[in-house]
């Protein structure tokens, strides 16, 4: 697995070829596409195990609905203005997400405390297995700087895979 120093500088010197990419499969018919973008998800996703990374609790602040303050509130036998104050702040968008990062519930061993009522975007994340995957394809480029899947997942379109 590519490691997250040098996945960033890797995305940057892709970069150009990766959104020339995207403007293309901008283009490309969707529903096959999506079956492309799916079936190289599941095979990237095979050989990499998150954990071993763990970049996006690192690096990027998810957007918490509120149904993920009741969520991880109950889960952490909290009341959800509680768990409002102690862990969120609200960002220029007017939307929650955490007071720090890296993700206050990451482990030093990558595991994610409250993985089974994790927000949704990081259950989402990183996007590649998603219907009408089109629609995400500038955050599928932003995202291939922080996901060694999702660069992966270019270099294999790019390649025509």
């Amino acid at each position: 697995m590519i490691a997250p120093d040098k996945l960033a500088t890797m995305a940057r010197a892709a970069r150009k070829e990766h959104a020339t990419l995207v403007k293309r499969l901008c283009a490309s018919d969707t529903r096959k596409l999506d079956e492309r973008v799916h079936t190289l998800h599941e095979a990237v996703f095979d050989t990499i195990n998150c954990l071993d990374c763990a970049n996006c609790c690192r690096t990027l602040g998810p957007r918490i609905t509120d149904a993920d303050v009741q969520r991880i509130a109950a889960s952490l036998r909290m009341k959800p203005s509680g768990f409002v104050e102690r862990y969120l702040m609200v960002d220029e968008e007017g939307d929650y997400i955490f007071q720090s990062m890296p993700c206050p519930f990451l482990g030093g061993d990558n595991y994610c405390s409250i993985y089974d009522a994790r927000p949704k975007a990081c259950r989402e994340y990183p996007h590649t297995d998603r219907r009408r995957v089109y629609q995400v394809l500038a955050l599928t480029l932003k995202n291939s700087a922080i996901c060694p899947a999702v660069f992966e997942i270019l270099e294999r379109l790019k390649k025509g895979d």
